[in-house]
């Protein structure tokens, strides 16, 4: 299911929001909600795959981030059902519209683990802070509140990997 072009349908909800707001706000959330998902999996891959002088650190740092990342999965979901939308979070459809590039599969060593990481870091985090403006505008301060949240995490997250690839 391709969510790009697609209106959310909303149940009736007694939130004192209109409906052209919470359509605005749920289109947005439903592509953090795929990149999300999607970028929680690749960070998994990496804490699996990881090998290389650091393993043990980076595997741990790795599992961490996507800990994190799983709750910011459930954050956004249970913020478009209350919004009075159905949070479409198969994995099928993460893959389908996400905004994240796929991860490179040979990645072994850990600078290639960190360097992948980081691109589709910096990709999220730039994301999330379109997701604020574009959620207040609309005039959901609740939602780029959370969006907020999430992006203070995910460039303190984008710091760590980056002082990773920095030579001293």
């Amino acid at each position: 299911m391709n969510m790009t072009n697609a209106a959310p349908s909303l149940y009736e909800s007694r939130i004192d929001l209109a409906a052209d707001t919470r359509t605005t706000v749920v289109t947005v959330l439903s592509q953090t909600l795929a990149a999300t998902i999607d970028l929680k999996t690749q960070t998994k891959q990496a804490h699996w795959n990881v090998k290389g002088r650091d393993f043990y650190q980076l595997h741990e740092l790795f599992d961490a981030m996507a800990s994190e990342l799983e709750e910011y999965v459930d954050m956004v979901a249970e913020r478009i059902t209350a919004l009075g939308a159905i949070a479409y979070g198969t994995t099928r459809i993460a893959a389908a519209n996400s905004i994240i590039p796929e991860y490179p599969l040979d990645a072994v060593n850990g600078k290639a683990h960190i360097t992948a990481l980081a691109e589709r870091f910096a990709a999220y985090a730039k994301h999330v802070r379109e997701a604020i403006a574009q959620t207040d505008e609309a005039g959901d301060a609740d939602t780029a509140d959370l969006y907020t949240e999430i992006s203070r995490t995910v460039d303190k997250r984008l710091w760590f990997l980056e002082a990773h690839l920095t030579e001293s």
